[in-house]
This record gives C-alpha cells, structure tokens and sequence, in this order.
C-alpha cells in the first residue's frame, strides 16, 4: 500500500490514503458561502491567540505573529485580494492556510486548544449577534416612521374591521399604532433571543473540551460574550439560538405580510384608502393604467421563504445524536439568507410607510356605509337603563330596517329611531356621528384623538 500523502489542500489529510473525490471535495465544501463570516472568524482567532499567550501555550512574539499575520488577511479579504480555496473547505482552513503562508510554522499552533466545532459556534453567534443588532436598529426607523404618520392622522377616521366588514370607527393613527405594537413584541423577541445566545462556544474544542489550560472566561470577555457556555457536548452542537432567530423572524415576517395585505387592499380602487408613491409600484406592460403595490406583495410574497428557511432548521437539528454532525453544515444558508431577506422587507418599508397618504374622504365615506355607530346605539341604550342584550336586539332590528331602506342609523329621523325604543331622545345623535363615536373611546388603548397622540408621545420617548 502506498504511503505517499493524498495530493489535496486539506490540513487533516494525514490519516487519509488517497485524495478526496471533487465531487465529494465540492459537495462537502461550505466556503462559497461561510467565507462570509470571514471578519468573525477572524476576530474570533485573534482572541484565541491572546488567550494562549496570557496562558503561556504561545509566546509573546508567537502570538505577535499570528496577530499581524492575521490583520493582513484581513486586509486582503476586505480589498477582494484573498484567494478562497474549494479544497481548503471552508473559511477557517482558507484562513489558517493563508496564515501560515505567511508566517510559517507558527501560523499551524493558532488551531491549539480549538476545533472547528467551536470555532465555527462561536463564529454564528458572532455573525448574528452584530446582524440582530442591524435588524432591530430597523425595526426602530420603522415604528418611528409609523409614530410620525400615526401623529400627523390621530383624528383622521376610517372603518375598523372585523371579518374585514366594518364593524366600529377607529383613526387611522390608532390603527397605525397596532402595527407598532406589533413590531414592538418583534423587537423584544430578538432582544431576548441576542440576549440568550450571548455565550461563548470557544474553548470546548471537538466535544469534550481540551487539555490545554485555556482560559475560556478570558476569551469571552474578549469576544463580548457574558459568559462561555457551560458544557462542551452542547457547546458545539446546540443551534437552538439559531432557530429562536429563524422563529423571531418568522414572525416579524409574518407581521409585516398583515400590514402588506392592508396595504395592497387599502391602494385599491375599490378602496382607495391611501396612494403609495410611484417609487415604490410598477406598472403593466400591457395595461397602461395600472399601478401595483409591488413592495407590499413583494414582501408579502417573501415570508414563505423565512418561514420556510425556520422549518429547515428544525428539521436539519431532529433526531441529531450528540455532539456535532456534518448535518450542521446546512445551518448557515437559510440563516443567512433570512438575515438578508428580513432586513430588506424591514428597509423597504421603513421607506415607505412614512411616505403613505391617507385618502380621508374615502375613508369617511366607507366608515358612514357600514352602521359603525351601532355599538355606540347600543351603548346608549344601555346608560339609558336598558339590558346589553337587549339593546344589542333593538340596535339589530333597527340595522335592518336601514339595510332595508338603504340609511345609515345617523340618517334616521329621531321620531323613527324611537320606533325601535322610547327612551331614545334628541342626544342620541351625539354618539351616531363618526366623531362622537371615536371619542368616546378615551381610556387608555382606546381610539380616540388624544389618546393616540398621548401614546404616540410615549412611543416615541420608548424609543429614545
């Protein structure tokens, strides 16, 4: 049997007595796309460094080496000078190879008292750390261009749904607060999530640790993390901060198709409730009239892909045995792609939102077709001594008799309103008007005027 080693670029092949297959070298290769993490891995390695040095592993200029060695790859990576390699796998052997390319034999000590297993651990979370931050500093310009509108248009009223039949009046500055309130719980969610991941892998090398005497508090601290992690087995194979982010976004996602489906229903012309600028619609290339809410059905059209990237993930974690898997591998597209799919759903609408104009007319006239004030008739009935329930039956049989006859309840005589009840009397107008309607709900989360511009001002202060 041949002796000679296997003519590849790989740092493990010692064991291995013939090459790799290139198909299976190209296959099995993640660096098309780990190279991203390429300033991670690279922060993560100079920490590493340091930590042996302090603990007399390396020497001082050893770990002086390996620190300029590694800015200058930096530097190359940056100016798109660096040579990515298929047959070196992924980024940290690209990089651990240039390495000692350029300084010799110490750059093969960096790797001491590590593994890819949690170098690459530590380089995720890392990554997503610095990208969370991105996202939620996006949901802010968001809320805040939701705020600005939400203020300009506290009194400005229009239906509110239910079964998307108008059921009550409500402003559209207290409607346009629901979608804060919602992108509010989206950013706590990837707060709480950044905050959990915040544990430092590195240290528990392959699975069960190393006999090196690291310092894994050190690096930690230098890495910005809390703490390390507690147990090495989990350390290298845990991905659940991963799939916590995929769920976060998955929600957010699915929050902004709700506002996206308003939207495109709003810019209808059955509708015709706002105008959305051109620069964010196309139009027909056949009929000359049209104009599309493209971004909202684009980013509509997108959550299938964030969801779906959250099922992948599951299913790529099921039924893995203990410690790491070849299988995890596969985390890192999905992750990435979300990354790069919610930031810009969540940067095209933070454009557009503030830029959104209300059609108020159109939104009074849809509001007066519904018999939005019936609550409000019930309502009064009830201050007038009369049961819930049985005003709910005398406002019923009075709706009827509209729809019959084509009025709105406002546009009944009193005389006719007092068909239906007594007790009805000339104040009772004064809560069928759409103004009198939206103002009577002043408590706090209520619609009315004051309260929305009261809660704007707190949003407002929450968000610095």
């Amino acid at each position: 049997m041949s002796t000679q080693k296997p003519n590849n670029d790989a740092l493990w092949g010692g064991r291995f007595s013939e090459a790799t297959d290139a198909f299976v070298q190209e296959f099995t290769a993640s660096v098309q796309f780990d190279q991203r993490m390429a300033g991670e891995d690279i922060r993560g390695s100079r920490a590493h460094a340091r930590m042996l040095g302090v603990q007399g592993v390396l020497t001082a200029d050893e770990v002086n080496q390996i620190d300029e060695g590694l800015k200058q790859i930096e530097a190359e990576i940056q100016a798109g000078e660096f040579e990515w390699s298929i047959a070196r796998e992924d980024v940290h052997m690209n990089i651990e190879a240039r390495l000692t390319d350029l300084i010799g034999d110490v750059g093969k000590k960096l790797h001491t008292g590590r593994s890819r297993n949690d170098q690459v651990a530590t380089d995720i979370r890392l990554w997503l750390r610095s990208q969370i931050d991105a996202i939620k500093g996006q949901i802010q310009r968001l809320q805040s261009g939701i705020l600005t509108l939400a203020d300009e248009h506290a009194d400005l009223i229009m239906p509110g749904f239910t079964h998307l039949q108008t059921a009550q009046p409500v402003t559209f500055g207290h409607h346009l607060l629901a979608w804060y309130e919602m992108l509010d719980r989206d950013y706590q969610r990837f707060d709480d999530a950044q905050s959990r991941m915040n544990r430092c892998p590195l240290g528990a090398a392959a699975l069960a640790g190393t006999t090196f005497p690291i310092d894994r508090h050190f690096t930690a601290r230098e890495l910005g993390f809390d703490a390390p992690t507690r147990n090495s087995l989990d350390s290298v194979s845990d991905r659940d901060f991963a799939m916590e982010f995929l769920s976060a976004a998955s929600i957010t996602s699915i929050h902004l198709t709700r506002m996206s489906e308003e939207l495109i229903i709003w810019a209808s012309a059955q509708f015709n409730f706002i105008d959305l600028p051109d620069r964010f619609c196309t139009g027909s290339s056949i009929m000359p009239q049209k104009k599309n809410p493209d971004v909202p059905e684009l980013v509509r059209g997108k959550s299938g892909r964030v969801v779906g990237h959250l099922m992948s993930l599951l299913m790529l974690m099921k039924s893995q045995p203990l410690a790491y898997n070849k299988d995890n591998q596969e985390d890192k597209e999905p992750l990435f792609d979300t990354v790069d799919t919610l930031m810009g759903c969540l940067m095209s609408f933070a454009d557009m939102v503030p830029a959104i104009v209300p059609n108020a007319d159109a939104m009074r006239e849809a509001t007066l077709k519904g018999f939005a004030t019936a609550t409000d008739l019930a309502d009064y009935l009830v201050r007038k001594g009369l049961p819930f329930r049985d005003a709910h039956d005398v406002v019923g049989a009075a709706v009827g008799a509209g729809v019959a006859n084509g009025r709105d309840l406002a546009e009944f005589s009193l005389a006719e309103l007092q068909a239906f009840d007594a007790r009805i009397e000339a104040d009772v107008f004064d809560v069928l008007t759409l103004e009198g309607s939206v103002n009577a709900r002043d408590h706090f989360g209520g619609t009315a005027p004051n309260q929305v511009r009261r809660q704007v001002a707190e949003a407002r202060a929450r968000l610095g």
